[in-house]
Formats: structure tokens, sequence, C-alpha cells
């Protein structure tokens, strides 16, 4: 027996005893094209949504492998393992950092001056930071680099100079503070620049002498120095050097310097490659995969309690890359070394879940051991990660396999939304074709309905026929 709810075309009142509607057209019609479109928007409906999960899948599946594939970087070219590093054997002395076009070796640093910078304090002490000291135009010098300030009435106190030095447009680097002692007031000009060069000097040059008692010159009387312009002084491997700063770049090709104190002995300097930041870069490189491969378990994935599939599950595009990766991944490389030649040679092994684990003692022992070797395996031409970066880009390329799959799931999902559209005029049509139809039968009926309540009627009055007389 059919479940199926029965068409309704009864008005299901008594209009039709009257001669009205004996059918209700637009519930028929609407429950006619109802039955007609349910079926097929419900197929459109579920592929859609299986499209619209495929495409979403399609996105996942790139951004894993694009992440991934920026993590090569670090490790992708032979330049990639070209840090270096440069330590001190005394870093109360200096410290040192090495770029990549610095020289392996050991070096001597013997340091008999840090650069300095001057502060001279004037002689002259007055009541307090805001006594009165005159007005007028100081010239103030930095090495080659001028600047002035005007003192008028609105700031003719220590304090006021000392503020509009140091919003002074053009100022190279003087700073100006007021140090009261038990004497008075005393004006101080420091230099925020360190070198030999830069000298602080002061003069007036409105023409007056107001402002004399804070002019300076190098040996002049008008202040104490109490820190002197000073380059710094050191030597490399026994060649002498000075600078202007205690951070210096010229001495040693790729080196900087940063100079701390003086030595009584000569320090170490060594730049050797810098297998710490490699080892980390490898790292990287692993956990960045581990996360690829988890989002691709994730794609391709079956579970057999629920019978649920990952949405690419079996499609070549997910298959054909991991089996690009894979290939790249497990690949032996030429490195020039018979010992470590594989990513397991150098303590990258391969789990049971896909993902890949790190011995760290193990890789340690692989830079130190043969630094080239494992630079080659992963940076030669047919190196790892070189392999990885170039199938990877074959894979997300305008055109790919997975470039071109996500056009064909995009296309697909464009002809369902036609689909939709045509399904919505056809039912339109079909609709409006029922609407005419039942309404003419609807207006046929109540018509013959009308006849036969006349009809029924007219009997009615008639006379009753007459009784038979039969004899007996």
């Amino acid at each position: 027996m059919s479940n199926t709810s029965p068409v309704s075309i009864a008005s299901g009142t008594s209009a039709g005893a009257a001669g009205g509607s004996v059918i209700d057209v637009a519930s028929l019609v609407s429950q006619l094209v109802g039955a007609s479109q349910a079926p097929q928007e419900a197929l459109i409906q579920k592929q859609t949504q299986t499209l619209t999960t495929e495409i979403s899948a399609v996105g996942q599946l790139k951004s894993a492998l694009s992440t991934f594939q920026s993590s090569l970087g670090a490790i992708d070219s032979p330049s990639a393992f070209g840090a270096l590093s440069a330590k001190s054997s005394d870093t109360t002395a200096f410290t040192a950092a090495a770029s990549s076009s610095a020289t392996l070796g050991s070096y001597d640093v013997a340091i008999t001056q840090l650069a300095q910078a001057q502060q001279i304090v004037s002689q002259t002490a007055y009541g307090s930071s805001s006594t009165a000291v005159g007005t007028g135009t100081l010239q103030l010098s930095l090495g080659s680099t001028s600047f002035s300030v005007s003192v008028s009435s609105s700031n003719d106190t220590l304090s006021g100079i000392a503020a509009a030095i140091n919003s002074a447009s053009g100022n190279p680097g003087i700073q100006a503070s007021v140090i009261t002692g038990t004497d008075g007031a005393h004006l101080v000009l420091s230099s925020s620049l360190t070198g030999a060069a830069n000298t602080i000097s002061v003069s007036e040059t409105d023409g007056g002498s107001a402002l004399s008692a804070l002019t300076y010159a190098t040996g002049g009387t008008n202040y104490t120095q109490q820190s002197a312009a000073k380059d710094a002084a050191f030597s490399i491997a026994g060649i002498g050097y000075t600078s202007a700063s205690n951070t210096v770049t010229g001495a040693l090709s790729g080196v900087t310097l940063n100079l701390i104190s003086t030595t009584s002995s000569p320090a170490t300097l060594s730049v050797a490659q810098d297998t710490s930041t490699i080892q980390s870069n490898i790292q990287a490189f692993v956990a960045a995969y581990n996360t690829m491969q988890g989002g691709l378990a994730q794609l391709s994935s079956y579970d057999a309690t629920t019978n649920t599939a990952g949405p690419l599950m079996g499609n070549p595009a997910l298959s054909g890359a991991q089996s690009q990766i894979h290939a790249a991944l497990y690949r032996v490389v030429d490195t020039g070394s018979a010992t470590y030649n594989t990513l397991a040679s150098i303590g990258i092994t391969s789990n049971s879940d896909g993902t890949l684990s790190l011995n760290a003692t193990e890789l340690s022992a692989a830079l130190t051991s043969n630094f080239s070797a494992v630079s080659n395996l992963f940076s030669s031409s047919s190196g790892v990660a070189t392999s990885l970066n170039t199938a990877l880009t074959n894979e997300l390329a305008s055109g790919g396999p997975i470039d071109s799959l996500s056009k064909t799931l995009v296309k697909q999902n464009n002809a369902l939304t036609q689909q939709t559209q045509q399904l919505n005029t056809q039912m339109s049509a079909l609709q409006a074709s029922l609407t005419q139809q039942y309404s003419s039968l609807n207006a046929l009926l109540s018509q013959l309905q009308s006849t036969s309540s006349y009809l029924t009627q007219a009997f009615a009055t008639l006379p009753n026929s007459p009784k038979g007389t039969g004899g007996g």
C-alpha cells in the first residue's frame, strides 16, 4: 500500500452545490508541480553539495602544497647553506656576526681603544637653570655639520637654551642638558656620535658677546671636557685598524664586529659554517612536511567505522601529487659521499602514518662530518629540496593536474546552476499549463454542476404521476 498522500482536487466546500468551484486549482497544480520538481531538485542539490565539497578540498590541497613549498626556500639552493657564524672567544671584549660573503678562518683580535663620544661641561656656574644668561645667536657644530639656535628673552636661560638645542632643525646629534651642583647650574653638551672627527664647537654669531661664556673651541677654557672624541683602535691578525664607531663592518670582509672593551691579550674570532641555523632550517622542513602530510591524509582518508571517505579519496590529482612528492623525498642523491646520500642517512626517517621523524643527533653529526654532502643532499640540482620544489611547481602550475581538476569542478558546478535555472523555467511553464488546463476543467465541471442542480430542482416541481387503476 502506497504512503504517498493523494492529490486533493475537491474544493472541500459546499460551493459546488451552488455552482461554485469544484476543483482547488491552485492547490492541485502546486502539488503536481512539486511532485515533478522535488526529485530533480534533490538530485541537483546533492550533486552541487558534492561538488562544493570537492572544490573546497582542492583549495585545501593547493594551500597545503603551497605552504610546504614555501618552507623549501631555506634549503633548496646552495646559497641557503652558505650561512656562516662568527664567534668570539671573549664576548666581554667583542661579539661578531658573519654574512655569506665572509671567509672561513680564525683571527686574533686585539682592542687597544674603544670609540668614544665627546662630552663638555660649561665652567661658568649660574644661579639656577632658570637664570637669564643673555640673548643672541649660537652656532653649534658636530664634526662638519653646523646649525644655529636663536636665544631671545623667551628662552635666555640654561634650560631654555638646552631645549632650543635639542629641538633645533639640522641638529646632527648634540644633546644638551642642565646639571645643577653645589656651585650652581652648568650646561652639558654631549655628542651622540662617536669618533675623533665628531668634536663639538660653539660660537656666537650675532656680533655681540652676551653668550660668549657658552662658546667653545677645541682647547678652549669655557668648558671642561669630560670625555674626548676618539676612534676605536684595534688589530685583526696583527693588522691595525681604526673606526669612528664601535660597530665595525669594513675591517674583515663579510664580518661585523661589535667592540665592547679593550683586551689585555688577543681574543679569537672564528668564522665557520652556521650549522645551528642549517639544522633549524632542516627541522622546520620536517615540521612543514608533517603538517602538509596531515592535511593530505584527511583529504584522502577513509573511515571504515562510519563508511565516510575523504573528499579527494582516490582522486588522481591528489594521488599524483603524493606520488611526485614521495619520489623526490626518498631519492638517492649523488652528494659526493657514499655515507650521506639519502634523508635516512642524516637521521630523517618515515613513520607508518607517512610523517617524518628527525634524529637531531644524527643530523648534527652529519653536518659536522660532511657539511658539503648534506648541502648537496638538499640543494644540488638533483637534491631532495630542489626536486620537491620542481615537482610542486609542476603540480600547482596553471594547466597542471590540480589546476585542471579545479577548473573541471567549477565547470561542472556551473552546469548544475544552469540545470537549476532550466528546471525552474520548466516548472514555471508546467505550472502555467496545468493551471490553464485545470481551470478550464473546473469551469466545465462547475457548469455541469449548475445544470445538474437546475434539473434536480425542475424535476422536483413536476406534479406526482397518477396512480395506476387497474381492475381486480
